[in-house]
């Protein structure tokens, strides 16, 4: 009999969407799925009221991007997504307007959706977009000014209504007498967001719950030469060691045991470790014990699909953090992190002006545009063109842009054709210097 991964997700938004997501979730046909829901008047309050259902989910979807970003400019202890604006959403909400004759589609104001959606939505309905206003969504304090937008060119007479995908914009809109349909998304999207909410709550379920083995090893540097391991101020400090391990071990709800005469074994799983240790920014133990005992500790934390390989994995991180004053953590694949003792902060990752991989770019950026080409998407045999190299060269290229955080590799098309499509890439030339 199968069985279902059980995850809850937290649904936060207006009443009429919040009720459409609960009746397409019940078409998933999901018998693991649970849904919480919050409701709010104002969008504002969304970070207020998933904080009151956050403690009972594994991941939140939220109505849209404004009430989204105002709850995780809060803090959200869970993974979220949102239910995404524009798109198909604007061809049913441009009918509606016809058919109800609300306005004339040619004339009207919108917000939230990317100029590149509202161009190829009036592309495709083969209505010109000269005399659409829009106001791209950047952000809360952008969405702060939706309703003056729409009213203010609708009193101009330079639009005929209003589309818009904020609840609260809708119902001043209309109470100002602007003619208003609001952009509501389709099933299709729904689902899409939902399916996406719950592989994000069932993978940090998964990820939290992982064991996590840890071995903590006093080096063999700290013991005075020919000292045995039955004397008796040795025994003193492993019990010492013991007692403060438990110490710091308790609040992660970890069970410490002695492996052998110099090391303890440490089992806990991720969620807990990741609290002890700041999303592993810090190691666990090093500096506070390291300090109490006047000794500096070897720690090695080990991860893996099974209890065993996780502490395969410790023991290879601990040889790894011989000498103290650092922790290692190993992983599956070849996965191998350092942690310092002391709070560090990440540098932001940053990619020099002068590098041979942002100067490709904008080489690649100044060919496509003299080309006339907006999409800044390439493949092996483009950049090979443009940069008159062979194409292995340009695969390695494109392997080097993406390994620097300036382009994105994309889905292959469909293809009829036998063989590997090639893969395109999307070039981040915004991240040229200007």
């Amino acid at each position: 009999m199968a069985t279902h991964e059980q995850v809850t997700v937290g649904v936060v938004g207006a009443e009429q969407i919040v009720h459409r997501i609960i009746n397409l979730a019940r078409e998933l046909d999901n018998p693991g799925l649970r849904l919480v829901t919050a409701q709010y008047a104002d969008e504002h309050d969304a970070h207020e009221q998933a904080a009151r259902i956050a403690s009972r989910v594994d991941s939140f979807l939220f109505a849209g991007p404004l009430p989204y970003d105002v709850a995780v400019a809060g803090g959200l202890p869970v993974p979220a997504t949102y239910v995404p604006s524009g798109g198909p959403a604007l061809f049913s909400t441009l009918l509606r307007g016809v058919l109800e004759k609300v306005f004339d589609p040619a004339r009207i104001s919108v917000d939230t959706m990317s100029r590149r959606d509202l161009t190829h939505v009036y592309e495709e309905i083969g209505l010109s977009a000269s005399g659409v206003r829009l106001k791209e969504y950047t952000g809360p304090e952008s969405a702060e000014t939706f309703l003056d937008f729409h009213r203010t060119l609708h009193e101009r007479g330079r639009t005929t209504g209003a589309v818009t995908t904020v609840p609260t914009v809708d119902v001043a809109l209309r109470k100002a007498g602007v003619p208003t349909l609001r952009m509501t998304p389709s099933s299709m999207t729904i689902r899409q967001a939902l399916t996406t909410a719950i592989l994000m709550g069932s993978g940090a379920k998964l990820e939290e719950s992982r064991i996590v083995t840890m071995i903590v090893r006093v080096p063999a540097a700290s013991l005075p030469a020919h000292a045995s391991a039955s004397a008796y101020w040795y025994q003193e400090l492993r019990l010492s060691l013991h007692r403060e391990l438990l110490r710091d071990a308790r609040p992660m709800d970890a069970a410490v045991v002695p492996r052998d005469e110099h090391s303890f074994l440490i089992v806990t799983t991720m969620g807990s470790l990741r609290l002890a240790t700041d999303n592993l920014s810090m190691a666990p133990f090093l500096d506070r014990i390291s300090e109490e005992l006047g000794i500096r500790l070897e720690i090695g934390i080990g991860l893996g699909t099974s209890t065993r390989e996780a502490e395969v994995n410790a023991q290879s991180a601990v040889d790894k953090a011989a000498g103290g004053g650092t922790a290692f953590v190993v992983g599956p694949h070849g996965f191998v992190l350092q942690v310092p003792g002391e709070r560090t902060r990440a540098a932001e990752r940053s990619v020099p002006s002068d590098s041979r991989a942002l100067q490709i770019l904008a080489t690649l950026a100044e060919q496509l545009e003299n080309a006339n080409d907006t999409e800044r998407i390439v493949d092996a045999e483009k950049v090979a063109e443009l940069l008159g190299v062979t194409l292995r060269t340009a695969r390695r290229t494109l392997s080097t842009l993406v390994d620097e955080g300036l382009a994105w590799p994309m889905p292959p098309p469909r293809s009829s054709k036998l063989g590997r499509p090639p893969r395109p890439y999307q070039l981040l030339v915004e991240k040229i210097p200007r």
